[in-house]
C-alpha cells in the first residue's frame, strides 16, 4: 500500500489534503442565513472540507440532541461529558432551518446520549416528522448512533422512513475498541443488518483510513458491510481533530482510495464514495436512489 508515515511529529500534510476555502453565490447566501439566524449545522460546526460544494448542491447536515456526547471516541471532536436536558422544541427548530435554508436533502445526525431511557430515538423520530411536515419536498438521511443496539429505539426510526439510514462502522474490526472506545464492531454490523431486514430502502456506512489499519483489515470491512446488506459506503481520509485525539498514523494517496472504490463497487455496493476528502454526508443526494 502507498501510504506516507505520519507518526512523525508536526508531519506536513500531503496536497492532496489541502482544502479550498468554500466560494460561490450559494454559499455566500447560506453562510449569511446560518450566520443571521444562528442556525446550528455540522458543516460550519465541523468545518467540513465539501460545505461550499454540498450547500451549492443544496445539502447540508444538522445535528440533534445537544452538542455533548456520552461517549469518549478517540476520533471525534465532539465534547464528551454529561448532556444538558432534551430539548423538546428542537425537531421544530430543525424543520424551520432546513426550510428558511432552502435545503433540498438533509442529512441528521446526533450525539450518543447513553444517558437516556430512549437513547435520543424519540426526539429522532420526531425531528423526522417535523421535517416532513414542514419542508415536504426535502429527502432524509439519518445517520444514527447505534443506540446500543436496542431494536425498540431502532424501530423509531424505522418507522418514520428516512430515505436512507446511515451507521457508521468508522473503522476496522481491530482498531474498534481504541477508535470508538464504547461501541462494538459486531454490534455496528447486526444494527445495520436490522435496518435492512426492517424494509429501509437505503442504508449506508463509512470507513475513515490512517489509523493503522492494514489492507486486508480495510477490505474485510467492506466485506462485512456488503454481508450485512448496506448499500452504500463512503471511505475517507482521518484527520486529527486536536492533540488530544489519536494521531493520523499516514495519509492515504488517491490511487489507494480508487482501488478501495473498485474493490467496494464489485462487491455490489449500489454507491461508493472514496477520497481523502470524503466524509460521511459527501454528496449525499446522489445516495437516495
Amino acid at each position: 500500500m502507498e501510504i506516507q508515515d505520519a507518526t512523525t511529529k508536526h508531519k506536513k500534510k500531503p496536497d492532496w489534503i489541502r482544502v479550498k476555502l468554500p466560494t460561490g453565490k450559494k454559499y455566500t447566501e447560506l453562510r449569511g442565513l446560518v450566520d443571521k439566524y444562528k442556525l446550528n449545522t455540522i458543516c460550519t460546526s465541523g468545518s467540513c472540507p465539501n460545505m461550499g460544494e454540498c450547500w451549492a448542491e443544496g445539502t447540508a447536515t444538522f445535528m440533534i440532541l445537544g452538542n455533548i456526547c456520552t461517549r469518549s471516541c478517540g476520533f471525534c471532536g465532539v465534547q464528551t461529558g454529561r448532556p444538558g436536558a432534551v430539548d423538546w422544541t428542537e425537531p421544530e427548530k430543525v424543520a424551520n432551518s432546513i426550510k428558511i435554508m432552502n435545503i433540498k436533502h438533509a442529512v441528521l445526525t446526533s450525539v450518543d446520549r447513553d444517558d437516556l431511557k430512549d437513547m435520543g430515538s424519540i426526539i429522532w423520530a420526531e425531528t423526522v416528522n417535523a421535517i416532513r411536515r414542514i419542508n415536504p419536498q426535502t429527502t432524509l438521511e439519518t445517520l444514527i448512533p447505534d443506540f446500543q443496539g436496542n431494536k425498540r429505539n431502532i424501530d423509531r426510526i424505522v418507522q418514520v422512513a428516512p430515505e436512507v439510514v446511515s451507521h457508521n462502522i468508522e473503522t476496522v474490526k481491530r482498531l474498534t475498541r481504541k477508535v470508538r472506545v464504547q461501541a462494538k464492531y459486531k454490534t455496528s454490523l447486526e444494527v445495520l443488518h436490522y435496518l435492512k431486514e426492517e424494509g429501509i430502502h437505503r442504508t449506508k456506512s463509512g470507513i475513515m483510513l490512517g489509523l493503522g489499519e492494514k489492507e486486508e483489515e480495510v477490505l474485510e470491512s467492506l466485506h462485512d458491510l456488503r454481508a450485512s446488506s448496506v448499500d452504500v459506503v463512503t471511505i475517507g481520509q482521518y484527520l486529527q481533530p486536536s492533540k488530544k485525539h489519536l494521531p493520523v498514523h499516514s495519509f492515504i494517496t488517491p490511487d489507494i482510495f480508487k482501488k478501495y472504490e473498485t474493490f467496494a463497487l464489485d462487491l455490489g455496493f449500489k454507491h461508493v464514495e472514496s477520497g481523502p476528502l470524503v466524509r460521511s454526508s459527501y454528496k449525499a443526494h446522489k445516495h437516495i436512489a
